[in-house]
């Protein structure tokens, strides 16, 4: 079901940051376990980074360790990520992705609420 809104995407050289941030018009306090996923051309739907609602718990996707941190503000509904040290491999369509599970969600089909996406190109 999408009803999430992405927002930040662009394009960059490698090396620059991005930030992007997403948001819940519907205020839903359902919606728990939030994340970020990506998909580039031709691939399948990559974890980037999961948050807790309750304890802020997170973790992320290999690729993105140490460059990538993630971020939510409960009392607004919304969602960030930070991407630093961006490379070309990071490009892809960037999805917002809500569950209203709380835990260590990194699969798919885990969460139930989604955006359309934001793009964001790694280029020089």
């Amino acid at each position: 079901q999408v009803r999430l809104v992405e927002s930040g995407g662009g394009l960059v050289r490698p090396g620059a940051s991005l930030r992007l941030s997403c948001s819940d018009p519907h205020r839903d306090i359902g919606i728990f376990t939030m994340a970020w996923f990506r998909q580039a051309p031709g691939k399948e739907r990559e974890f980037v980074a999961f948050i807790t609602k309750l304890d802020h718990s997170t973790d992320y996707g290999d690729a993105v360790k140490g460059r990538f941190t993630i971020s939510r503000d409960n009392a607004e509904y919304t969602l960030g990520l930070q991407m630093n040290d961006l490379k070309p491999e990071d490009t892809a369509l960037y999805y917002c992705a809500g569950s209203i599970t709380e835990g260590p969600l990194r699969f798919v089909t885990s969460y139930e609420y989604w955006g359309e996406g934001t793009q964001v190109t790694v280029s020089t």
